[in-house]
């Protein structure tokens, strides 16, 4: 049986002259958040924490926390804390993001915790890539996952019960320094980088704004001038983030993906002057084994089972179209549906159109 192509086609979602702003295309230089992270402890748990012969260091992080409320554990004691989990925490820190206002956390346990669902996350300092701390997280899981194990071992799981999170479980302790008012200019980073579209995000700002207000550094980066004083520059970059322009049509590409079978087209593609044949061949390899057994009773024979292999061979007809010079998207898959080749077939098509130097596309494997 033929298997089943999935064979998307690509092209603009909108109309070559549909324009689009600059803040759906470009970012400002500096500009982002932060990644923080953080280790803690999940209490409250029904029984489904660490086992703690198997994780030693979530004994050793309870240890620490009691000795902070001075309460010194014998040594030698055996703590079985099967309602505690060792969990690490991370967040993303936004942009302009001051103490005192609350982020969102997302808490995975770390050891062999079975679920997280009813536990709270005791207070956690999280750090940045620097070591400073810049949120303090605490509060209730929410676990979206769900588990159940029974006496006999069978178990069943839903979703990820190791994993939660707390909305807005963290609080913001220190603000990250921004370079949005160091400087008299800011720079737009494109999203996909394009001379054209460079080029144009810069004409359409210098004929907003006056000559020579925007320049482009490279295809990618657009430095323009911006007023010193941050309430003037907020409503400037308001006006120029909201500017339209159109987009450059992107680089001609193929994508394949050879592990799902998909194979994306860009509107750009063109193949020049071939002749493509397409064949299928089928091998078809059937077992039937024979048995054989003596024909007395007591003969003092033996039942003998001989292998039966019967193998065919079918070669499918194999059909040839040729592409004209430039032929369009729409050609391509139309060629193609018509011989029906499956994903493999397809991918050996486009890639012997590569090596033959018909088509005018970058080829993806992806």
């Amino acid at each position: 049986m033929r298997t089943f192509c999935l064979f998307l086609c690509l092209t603009m979602l909108a109309p070559l002259s549909a324009s689009e702003r600059i803040k759906d295309i470009a970012s400002i230089a500096g500009v982002r958040s932060n990644q923080l992270i953080g280790y803690g402890l999940v209490v409250g748990l029904d029984g489904t924490g660490d086992q703690t012969s198997q994780t030693p260091f979530t004994v050793q992080t309870f240890n620490n926390m009691l000795s902070e409320f001075g309460i010194t554990v014998p040594p030698g004691t055996r703590i079985q804390m099967r309602n505690v989990a060792a969990v690490a925490i991370h967040a993303d820190l936004p942009p302009f993001a001051q103490p005192g206002q609350a982020i969102d956390i997302t808490v995975s346990s770390i050891g062999n915790a079975q679920s997280l669902r009813g536990g709270s996350l005791l207070m956690t300092p999280l750090k940045g890539a620097d070591g400073q701390v810049y949120a303090i997280a605490q509060g209730n899981l929410v676990v979206g996952g769900f588990g159940a194990e029974g006496a006999d071992g069978s178990r069943i799981t839903v979703n990820v019960p190791s994993v939660g999170r707390i909305p807005r479980g963290a609080t913001v302790e220190r603000a990250v320094p921004s370079p949005f008012t160091n400087n008299d200019h800011l720079v737009f980073n494109l999203n996909r980088h394009d001379f054209t579209t460079a080029k144009r995000v810069v004409d359409r700002i210098n004929e907003t704004f006056g000559p020579d207000v925007a320049q482009a550094i490279d295809g990618g980066s657009i430095r323009v001038r911006a007023p010193l004083d941050p309430n003037h520059r907020v409503d400037y970059l308001s006006m120029v983030e909201n500017l339209r322009i159109e987009q450059g049509a992107a680089t001609a590409k193929v994508i394949i993906n050879s592990r799902t079978g998909t194979i994306v087209i860009g509107q750009d593609v063109r193949v020049q002057p071939a002749a493509v044949t397409h064949g299928g061949l089928t091998v078809t390899i059937t077992e039937n084994p024979e048995v054989s057994q003596p024909d007395a009773p007591f003969g003092g024979g033996q039942t003998v089972i001989s292998p039966s292999s019967q193998i065919n061979i079918e070669e499918g007809d194999s059909r040839m179209f040729v592409f004209n010079p430039g032929v369009s998207l729409d050609e391509i898959v139309r060629a193609v549906n018509q011989v029906g080749a499956a994903p493999g077939d397809l991918m050996a098509i486009l890639e012997a159109l590569r090596q033959a130097g018909a088509l005018s596309a970058e080829l993806v494997v992806i």
